[in-house]
């Protein structure tokens, strides 16, 4: 057997039919998904401060809060789940409601066990297709920056924004991560520890493997003071600025990966 185990995908289970539950829960363990039920929506909400499920297979029809209300508990304002949802339920008139729903799947009770893991498994694929997806158009900023305040509120900005988000503190930092990683782009301090940002541009321009990832640069040192912004000549330079302003830099970011700022002349 191989050192490292394949991780099984985790069901939450909620249904408040004892016997039922358990008939799927261990059938469902047998398919070789880890299982963790409940019998209520209040149970579930308890469940879910301890795991992370991959899918909820919750029925609708329980005594207190019901499945409809533990769906408004699990999702955003929009009315989308947090988690993917299977619902299982007996009231099958129920399935024309849920088209309008932001649930994955619905199977009416009673069925077929084959058929219910057919569903789940079907889910899970498609939602591990939809994440590669998302992963895949995320863009990744490499943010250098050493002063631990700017880099914090630069990095929640870039995150809030929905980007991926790399950091160095040092010139040499920021080399080895551009060379190794391949940002999407360079956000980076002039000012940086051992190794100053033009010194890493150039550095950068020179390298075949580095030279087409743009870099915005700002440079607080040199704010409200009446000699010209300095001039960068290296192409892949494409905005420079006197200030760490979090609107300015996610404006130029979003342009930069537009193509909107083009190379320096």
């Amino acid at each position: 057997m191989s050192a490292e185990t394949t991780r099984q995908d985790h069901i939450l289970l909620v249904d408040d039919e004892k016997h039922l539950l358990i008939s799927l829960r261990d059938y469902l363990m047998f398919e070789h998904f880890t299982v963790t039920t409940a019998q209520s929506g209040e149970e579930a909400l308890t469940a879910l401060e301890r795991v992370t499920p991959d899918l909820i297979v919750l029925d609708i029809s329980m005594p207190g809060m019901g499945g409809i209300g533990f769906l408004k508990r699990i999702s955003s304002p929009a009315g989308k789940p947090r988690y993917p949802v299977l619902v299982l339920t007996a009231r099958s008139m129920l399935a024309d409601f849920f088209q309008d729903v932001s649930v994955d799947g619905f199977v009416a009770k009673p069925c077929e066990e084959a058929e219910l893991t057919g569903m789940i498994r079907t889910i899970l694929a498609k939602r591990r297709c939809e994440v590669g997806k998302e992963k895949r158009e995320q863009r990744t900023i490499l943010l250098a920056e050493n002063e631990t305040t700017t880099a914090t509120r630069l990095k929640e900005a870039l995150l809030n924004a929905g980007y991926d988000v790399d950091t160095a503190g040092s010139g040499p930092e920021l080399l080895e991560k551009a060379t190794t990683n391949k940002p999407d782009m360079i956000l980076m301090n002039e000012i940086l520890p051992y190794l100053n940002g033009d010194a890493v541009a150039t550095l950068l321009d020179v390298m075949p493997s580095t030279s087409e990832i743009p870099i915005v640069i700002y440079d607080d040192t040199i704010a409200g003071k009446d000699e010209p912004k300095r001039k960068y000549s290296i192409k892949n330079v494409r905005k420079s600025f006197r200030t760490s302003d979090t609107e300015s830099l996610l404006k130029a970011v979003a342009a930069t990966l537009a193509g909107e700022l083009k190379p320096s002349p």
